[in-house]
């Protein structure tokens, strides 16, 4: 009885041991699209196909067109704002200057902040908001405009985030406080709430297991 007991207790630590060394990893948000098949060294293999965040072309603060490309194999930080938001906005701003600040010499990480209110917020509305903040000039934190309904598309059907007109909310916009994470894949690994004051934190340990995982 005590040969059987030690045999399922070292089976047990065994079992730990190989929980503990495997690292750490974030889940892919999103829905599945579907899998693929393949064939390696003679012998069928599947692939599930995961969400990835759609090609784009909106106009940034400093008046060229930002792409899918700017980001290519790039970790970065997606929120959606507007410069005369007086709810969330200002603390999510806040927060996301925090991160820059912290990886702004980081050429894995950038950040990326939708306008939902093009009509107002034009280029030089945004440069100006980057100038205030003490970022112009730096091409890692690119601030967005465009059409209207496609950065609304974008942000409920990519990104899976409020973005819309309400008339009932502060500014006439419904919008998310999200800071959402987006791997070199472009798919979505984490969601966090850009009003907390851990949300710098929470990020931060998010960016570092994707480059663990990455092994950069």
């Amino acid at each position: 009885m005590k040969i059987i007991k030690l045999s399922v207790l070292l089976l047990s630590l065994v079992g730990l041991s190989a929980c503990e060394s495997e690292p750490a990893r974030l889940p892919i948000l999103g829905p599945r699209q579907g899998v693929s098949t393949k064939v390696v060294d003679g012998k069928e293999v599947t692939d599930t196909l995961y969400h990835q965040i759609p090609d784009f072309a909106f106009a940034s603060q400093y008046g060229d067109t930002i792409t899918q490309k700017n980001f290519e194999g790039k970790i970065y930080v997606a929120d959606f704002f507007f410069t005369t938001c007086p709810t969330i906005c200002p603390k999510m701003t806040m927060e996301m200057r925090k991160l820059y600040e912290k990886y702004k010499d980081d050429p894995q990480v950038m950040f990326l902040s939708h306008s939902i209110d093009p009509k107002r917020d034009s280029v030089g509305r945004l440069k100006q908001y980057a100038t205030d903040l003490g970022v112009f000039g730096q091409k890692s934190w690119y601030f967005v405009t465009g059409d209207r309904k496609k950065i609304f598309d974008i942000g409920q059907n990519a990104y899976f985030v409020s973005a819309k007109e309400d008339s009932d909310e502060p500014g006439g916009i419904l919008h998310s406080g999200a800071f959402i994470i987006i791997d070199p894949q472009k798919h979505i690994r984490g969601i966090y709430d850009g009003t907390r004051d851990e949300v710098v934190g929470e990020v931060s340990e998010a960016i570092t297991l994707l480059k663990n995982e990455a092994g950069k």
